[in-house]
């Protein structure tokens, strides 16, 4: 089993429609795949057409009160499931801190899942949190969405920055990739080749800007199901061709 966090410390930054088109790639493919909404804003969720609520919420799940799989619902789409995002998950913080051994309580809590799938996508809230920090230890590889942006770049120095003041996160692979791309703005491509040069694990793969992601809102479904044909959608499948032999 691979864990693989979507992450950033920004909002807006197409995290989540990474997390779910890459996501159903893989169970594309035949993987048995979970995407686990950690966002209390649940968008994941949304996209799958799945309600957002957990029995109990989340310090049901943190204080083992339900296991992982109790909670875990299908999709429209063989192979992929989903663990949806509940509200109570802004105060998940607050539940962590109460718990032993409070960083690493998510991979516990994954841990029994193993035998269940083959990849586990993680849609995190943006934020620097213990929330995140357990995302950190539970993950194989961290995906960093970022817009070419000086923000964007800002943000990745942050999480590096933050990894690297923690011994055991230090080892932790993080795999920055570029979202949104307009290659019509001289910003975008300025950015792009500077980072380029300063971050040798930035995956090559752009995934451009543009109005067939944003109608994921719309078909509620991964961009490779409505719009497979989509410059979009194959932008999609070569960083998930990348993340593979990255992993």
């Amino acid at each position: 089993m691979k864990v693989i966090g979507v992450y950033n410390i920004k909002g807006g930054v197409g995290k989540t429609a990474t997390a779910v088109n890459i996501a159903y790639l893989a169970a594309e493919e035949g993987n048995r795949t979970l995407v686990w909404d950690l966002d209390p804003q649940a968008a994941a969720t949304y996209y799958f057409r799945v309600r957002p609520k957990v029995k109990g919420g989340g310090k049901a799940l943190v204080r083992d009160k339900r296991a992982l799989d109790t909670v875990v619902k299908g999709t429209d789409f063989e192979n992929l499931d989903l663990l949806p995002a509940d509200f109570s998950f802004r105060n998940l913080d607050l539940v962590l801190e109460d718990a032993k051994q409070s960083t690493k309580r998510l991979s516990r809590l994954l841990k029994p899942l193993a035998e269940d799938y083959d990849y586990i996508f993680l849609d995190c809230p943006p934020s620097i949190s213990l929330v995140s920090e357990n995302i950190f230890r539970a993950a194989d590889a961290i995906l960093v969405p970022m817009i070419p942006t000086t923000l964007s770049a800002r943000t990745l120095d942050q999480l590096l920055a933050f990894l690297g003041e923690h011994g055991q996160l230090r080892a932790l692979r993080v795999l920055p990739l570029f979202t949104m791309v307009d290659r019509r703005k001289r910003l975008h491509l300025d950015i792009i080749e500077r980072l380029a040069g300063d971050y040798p694990d930035l995956l090559a793969t752009r995934i451009p800007d543009a109005s067939d992601v944003e109608r994921m809102g719309i078909h509620r479904q991964p961009l490779p199901a409505y719009a497979p044909s989509s410059a979009a959608a194959r932008a999609y499948r070569a960083l998930w061709d990348e993340i593979k032999r990255k992993l």
